[in-house]
């Protein structure tokens, strides 16, 4: 069933996880269905969401704000994963694909073949983390290069040591996402440098918070996730920066949207089925992605002085990070364009 709810305005952020959580508890029937609280207006309708497991807590907590100001709209969220997700998208089943990487030529030619319109919208800015655990004194920083030798395809390498002679001579434990995620396909391309290159002898699975696990549980592991599942676990695991030319870098607000953190920052995506724009419920909810935040929003995320958007407020939310300025207008124009040539 929907979940039914009330809240104070003043509440408190959500973390990731909790968005998780909140929106596992509802895959069925989708987030937060009908709100018993919360603003009546004209708008009426469902807008159904799918795709990446990554994006979901980004499109959870939007779906959440946007429905608190108009409850007769519902928005059901899922996280299938970006693969499964646009399987679904391109059949028109679904209104919104979230995805953690852009989409396929392949997915492409489905949703040409079903006559699925879209246009790609920039929503959220993300960095892969790399972890170890906490124990772990030898490793504080990777180059690009001794990441690739790491988990590149018929790697050679067993041990620390094979790594660097001065590191421990114990076999890495690894582990990460699946080829079924859009976190996978971007690690891969942007490490090995084409999708799906990676050893076969890692430990893959859907849930990064089983990477957590995974890793918190053996002194030589390593693990790749999103940053934001480090920083809700930094106590049980420990960042490892990356230096691709110049010095290492960690994973943080500021070196993810200043693009200094590379190459693991990575934009991940809305993609909107633009037969579904000539509702009006479906282009309101695109545009709120897009409009400023109003007084009711928890604005412990928003610095001094700055103005966010709903997407890159609800980013920083749930320990994504936002899309710059210069984006927003681009994708807000490429949504505006695209309504009006519907209409």
């Amino acid at each position: 069933m929907d979940i039914e709810q009330s809240r104070d305005d003043n509440s408190s952020s959500r973390s990731r996880r909790q968005f998780l959580l909140a929106a596992g508890g509802s895959l069925t029937a989708g987030l937060a269905g009908c709100l018993v609280r919360g603003d009546e207006t004209d708008l009426e309708g469902e807008i159904r969401v799918d795709g990446s497991n990554t994006v979901l807590p980004h499109a959870a907590a939007l779906a959440e704000e946007f429905q608190w100001r108009n409850n007769r709209v519902r928005i059901p969220v899922r996280g299938s994963g970006t693969g499964a997700g646009f399987q679904r998208f391109a059949s028109g089943e679904t209104h919104i694909q979230n995805a953690s990487r852009e989409i396929t030529d392949d997915e492409q030619a489905l949703c040409e073949q079903n006559g699925v319109e879209f246009i790609e919208l920039e929503a959220v800015l993300d960095g892969i983390a790399i972890w170890v655990h906490p124990d772990n004194d030898w490793c504080d920083c990777l180059t690009v290069e001794q990441l690739q030798a790491i988990w590149e395809p018929n790697s050679e390498v067993e041990t620390w040591h094979d790594v660097d002679d001065e590191w421990p001579d114990e076999e890495i434990r690894l582990y990460g996402r699946d080829s079924a995620s859009g976190t996978f396909d971007y690690f891969t391309e942007a490490i090995n440098g084409s999708y799906g290159a990676i050893r076969s002898d890692y430990s893959g699975t859907p849930d990064t918070n089983v990477i957590v696990r995974g890793v918190r549980g053996n002194e030589y592991a390593m693990g790749f996730g999103g940053a934001g599942y480090y920083y809700e676990n930094e106590d049980e695991l420990k960042l490892v920066g990356i230096d691709d030319g110049d010095g290492c870098i960690e994973p943080t607000r500021e070196t993810i949207e200043s693009g200094e953190y590379t190459p693991l920052s990575r934009p991940m995506f809305a993609y909107v089925n633009t037969n579904e724009l000539e509702r009006t419920e479906f282009r309101e909810y695109l545009r709120f992605f897009f409009a400023e935040v109003d007084d009711r929003a928890d604005r412990s995320v928003v610095e001094d002085g700055e103005e966010l958007t709903w997407t890159q407020w609800a980013a920083r939310r749930v320990g994504f990070y936002a899309i710059p300025d210069l984006t927003v207008d681009e994708s807000r124009e490429s949504l505006e364009d695209t309504i009006s040539r519907i209409q």
